[in-house]
């Protein structure tokens, strides 16, 4: 039997899943590691620490099982998107990861469209704006700031990628994850030579680049003493963690649209036909499944807003089941409060570093009660904004599937589906990118067919959630609000921000 082993390099850890050809877990482990936030804004780790961690959670995966290394037949690996690793000519990291999540490098942003001509010649070469958790500023970044490690770069890695050579010993990267460089032609799927040249980066600093489903090499013999997995191992690309995601939760057909409410929370619809959203407001990537697309709409705060409620405002006295019985004992709509989930800046549709979390309406009736489901009404409006840019480009929407940490909570999923008014499907599976990253091994070693078998064969709707038509009626008045609110503060967020910098200069 030919058993299956899915990696996920995620933000706060490794995660490795053992899945059977039927999609049974036979072992689910995670192993994690520290980020580092050296300055305000700043976001980096170690790629030495993922390597630590994905070695140790492979042995304890071999070891701590009774399936015997030889019947594992493929392996492929998921991971967070845009974060760079900077190589020497030894193959040794120069400096921590930039990650994903870091906004230092807003004024390479501007740097870029003014190379590239404007958004709109940004839009044509790559499909999508500049943003500051892309690939692309970070290398400008380093180019600029740090131009001593710059001159050191002999190849640029996302973190999969790197942990992939590390297991193999080969440079590769693929569609999904060079989607998100900001240097690839998502629709031709290539390297854009105009874009490189532009911006003056050499393209021999990047990786070939294959399909997800494609081999990429073979676990080396010094890994299979390391590890416990066996020698020759077929290692399959993969894809970025949105892509695995998607593919883990069966989203490989047009009009299967995935919302995940994680960490950030994800809006994202395959589609055969791409089409780059002219003012950049979506994302459009390609997915991991052979010539297949996705949009998606990012809100960075989702389940961190929760997290941030829980941690800051409760002080942690009280559980999420106990705030989400909080939530249930106030009526939809929050009696007009309404909370912007823009702690850390927002993506999708504002692409605004400077944007910040707001309570609006806050009277002498509301209590912990409203502050609560608030919050769970102001991440279900934020993943809204995405989902209707989605539909306004003319995707047809079929069917909502819900992931995350969010689709387990009861008041959430039905928040979700009233305010989108749109029923929410909820799945067998619930492991993410890792679940996703095995089934792309499978179908790249010959476990599966296609990717329509696989998803077909094991993901499963076990529950649906209907909206009610009288709370999404309440809710559309106060997404009208809500859609206003960004508008009217916009300039007070970029005010602030320039008083947070006078104050971090001169204290």
């Amino acid at each position: 039997m030919g058993y299956l082993l899915g990696l996920d390099i995620g933000t706060s850890g490794v995660k490795a899943l053992l899945v059977s050809p039927e999609g049974k877990i036979i072992s689910s482990k995670t192993v994690s590691y520290p980020l580092t936030t050296p300055h305000p804004g700043w976001a980096e780790q170690s790629p030495y620490d993922w390597w630590e961690a994905t070695v140790k959670v492979i042995k304890e995966t071999v070891s701590d099982n009774p399936i015997d290394s030889n019947q594992i037949k493929g392996i492929s690996l998921s991971g967070q998107m845009h974060s760079s690793v900077f190589l020497d000519e030894k193959m040794e990291v120069i400096r921590p990861a930039i990650l994903w999540s870091d906004t230092r490098t807003s004024e390479q942003c501007k740097e870029i469209y003014a190379r590239a001509g404007g958004l709109d010649q940004l839009i044509h070469y790559v499909s999508n704006p500049a943003l500051e958790g892309f690939t692309a500023p970070k290398i400008l970044w380093l180019k600029e700031n740090e131009p001593e490690n710059y001159k050191k770069v002999k190849h640029i890695l996302l973190p999969k990628d790197y942990i992939r050579y590390k297991l193999t010993g080969e440079l590769f990267t693929e569609v999904s994850d060079a989607a998100g460089t900001l240097l690839f032609e998502v629709i031709k799927k290539r390297w854009s030579t105009s874009l490189l040249e532009k911006l003056e980066i050499t393209q021999d600093l990047l990786s070939p680049v294959l399909n997800s489903f494609d081999l990429a090499g073979r676990i080396t013999k010094n890994i299979a003493e390391q590890t416990g997995l066996k020698f020759g191992t077929s290692v399959v690309a993969g894809g970025a963690d949105n892509a695995c995601g998607a593919v883990g939760s069966g989203i490989i057909q047009e009009g299967r649209v995935m919302v995940s409410i994680g960490s950030s929370g994800v809006v994202l619809a395959q589609t055969n036909n791409p089409q780059a959203d002219q003012e950049g407001r979506i994302h459009l990537f390609n997915h991991a499944c052979p010539d297949s697309w996705y949009m998606m709409g990012v809100t960075l705060s989702a389940g961190i807003s929760y997290e941030w409620l829980q941690k800051k405002l409760f002080n942690n006295r009280l559980s999420y089941t106990k705030l989400d019985q909080l939530a249930e004992e106030i009526e939809p709509g929050s009696e007009g409060l309404i909370f912007l989930p823009y702690l850390y800046g927002e993506r999708t549709p504002h692409n605004d570093a400077n944007a910040r979390g707001v309570y609006f309406g806050i009277s002498g009736k509301h209590d912990q009660r409203h502050f609560t489901r608030s919050v769970l009404e102001g991440v279900a409006f934020a993943l809204k904004d995405s989902l209707e840019l989605i539909k306004d480009k003319g995707v047809k929407i079929k069917e909502i599937r819900a992931i995350g940490g969010g689709a387990k909570s009861r008041i959430w999923q039905q928040i979700l589906a009233d305010i989108l008014g749109e029923e929410i499907n909820l799945l067998n599976i619930e492991e993410g990118p890792a679940f996703g990253a095995a089934l792309i091994a499978g179908v790249g070693v010959g476990v599966y067919d296609s990717f329509a078998e696989a998803v077909n064969r094991i993901i499963k709707v076990k529950k649906t959630i209907v909206p009610g038509i009288q709370n999404n009626e309440i809710y559309n008045q106060g997404y009208q609000l809500y859609k206003k609110l960004y508008y009217s503060l916009k300039e007070n967020f970029k005010e602030l921000k320039e008083m947070e910098m006078e104050s971090n200069l001169y204290s």
